[in-house]
């Protein structure tokens, strides 16, 4: 038995019913799921790949790119998907890291991957539009495919991590990890399929791909699934839609639109966030304009999604909710592990079937990130509130300490995104010759706000104690953030690494 496809495939409607919509009209049904996946499988095991076989897929979002990672669960392959926008270079080390057996990526990209792979590696390729060498692979095979046999522990994908403290690391995610997530947010969400949900987000992450998708298919729901993000195009789906997961960036694209006002949402019964933080003042003014309370969760590369808000219940701004079911988490000490208590700030450690089996090839770093007890330290700091909600306060990375004391970036944001004139702020720590580290913001001024450095520091006198205001603000037209919405800090402090070191600080 293949765990993760037969779970799937146990909950799947009739054959004829529609499993995905793209923006040009073109349908697929759960019958042509089947089929082509059976086909891309048939053609994946016509190439050489075997069960634990790594296939890398570098390529643009389309239901060919789904459906191919479909196939690679049923051959028993480990799919490892990557970020279009990663350069040669990048991409050169997740080859020789993970060693893949076959590669496929865009027909213009061929020849650069083949020059980059190690000899013997094959290289397929398959466009957005549904071309390439794969895809007419597949289509001269049969639809019909006999699924490996795969345990619930066998891989089933491995999802590198940003590299922003070192390099990148390979999540090792199973077919439990997988089916028991899925299965949790189709419960704890409501999907049934009756559900239409709104699907512009990439599919090389997890959101977009396992959160997004595998609820769709464990629902037996359907997708209006669109390559990339464009407001206009959403704002007409809602009319035919149930539900959209979005990041932050979406919602605050789409509350400047001007035809949201006129937007009908009889159907919407769901707005989900995640991927990086949703602002309170996002979460208010959506609200007040929609009606609609977005569900804001916390999930990560390593475990997929750990808390929720409730779908049945109050909604609180600025959280992430609560531990799905089968998920337990705790906040602990950073250094010694010491559980600390209600209201506590400290390192958030979570265990349950959905966190991942380990980084790939490094048995040192796994063990590292794990306590004895086998709970794993996310790297994110956070804390339960006395009703049981989770407020996550930054990443341990993020983490300053200026002139011995700690210091929690959010709790500075969070008073800075305050103030009249500014529309959203980060804080970094800087090397600093005195106190170790400086604080730090950088902040984006809401249009035409008349707003200086001085009027920052100001406004926080009585806000915040002295150790935790910022020593500098520096202000740019946006932040730098990545393909998922988050804010790169790590861009920023490379970027304004002298800045108290000059002469001049």
């Amino acid at each position: 038995m293949n765990h993760l496809f037969e779970l799937i495939r146990a909950r799947m409607p009739a054959r004829d019913t529609r499993c995905l919509e793209t923006e040009t009209g073109a349908v697929l049904s759960y019958g042509d799921v089947l089929d082509r996946s059976g086909q891309y499988a048939n053609a994946l095991v016509r190439l050489g790949v075997s069960p634990g076989d790594r296939v890398a897929v570098q390529v643009e979002k389309s239901p060919e790119a789904m459906l191919l990672y479909l196939a690679c669960v049923r051959a028993g392959a480990v799919f490892l998907p990557l970020n279009p926008a990663y350069a040669l270079r990048e991409v050169e080390y997740f080859l020789k890291d993970a060693e893949p057996a076959l590669v496929v990526c865009t027909p213009a990209r061929r020849q650069d991957i083949e020059g980059t792979a190690d000899a013997g590696t094959r290289v397929e390729t398959l466009g957005q539009s549904g071309d390439g060498s794969l895809a007419e692979r597949a289509g001269a095979e049969l639809s019909g495919f006999m699924d490996r046999p795969r345990a619930a522990d066998d891989l089933a994908a491995i999802l590198y991590t940003s590299g922003t403290t070192g390099r990148s690391k390979g999540a090792m995610l199973t077919h439990d990890n997988l089916a028991s997530n899925a299965l949790a947010l189709v419960d704890h969400w409501r999907f049934t399929r009756d559900d239409v949900l709104i699907h512009a987000l990439p599919i090389f992450h997890t959101h977009g791909l396992f959160v997004a998708c595998h609820v769709t298919l464990f629902a037996g729901a359907s997708m209006l699934f669109f390559s990339r993000f464009d407001s206009a195009q959403i704002i007409r789906a809602f009319e035919r839609a149930t539900a959209m997961m979005g990041v932050p960036t979406f919602y605050v694209r789409l509350l400047t639109d001007p035809k949201l006002a006129s937007a009908r949402l009889g159907h919407m019964r769901l707005f989900v966030s995640g991927s990086a933080p949703l602002l309170p003042e996002t979460f208010n003014a959506w609200r007040e304009r929609t009606g609609h309370a977005i569900l804001e969760r916390y999930g990560m590369t390593e475990t997929n999604m750990n808390t929720s808000n409730p779908y049945e219940g109050e909604r609180v701004p600025g959280t992430v909710g609560m531990p799905l079911p089968g998920v337990e988490l705790r906040i602990a000490e950073p250094a010694t592990g010491e559980l600390l208590a209600v209201e506590e700030i400290g390192m958030i450690e979570v265990r349950g079937p959905n966190v991942f089996k380990g980084y790939w090839r490094m048995p040192e770093k796994t063990a590292e990130e794990f306590r004895p007890d086998g709970f794993f330290i996310t790297g994110d700091l956070g804390k339960i509130d006395s009703r049981g909600y989770v407020h996550i306060v930054g990443r341990g990375k993020d983490l300053i300490i200026s002139g011995g004391f700690n210091i929690y970036p959010k709790e500075v944001e969070s008073e800075i995104d305050l103030l009249p004139g500014v529309a959203e702020s980060t804080v970094i720590g800087l090397p600093h010759p005195d106190f170790g580290e400086g604080v730090t913001a950088v902040v984006v001024r809401r249009d035409s706000a008349a707003l200086d450095e001085t009027a920052i520091i100001l406004g926080l006198e009585d806000r915040l104690a002295r150790y935790k205001q910022p020593k500098r603000v520096l202000f740019v037209e946006e932040l730098p953030r990545n393909t998922m919405g988050k804010v790169q800090k790590s861009v920023l402090r490379q970027l304004y690494a002298d800045l108290y070191l000059a002469p001049s600080a």
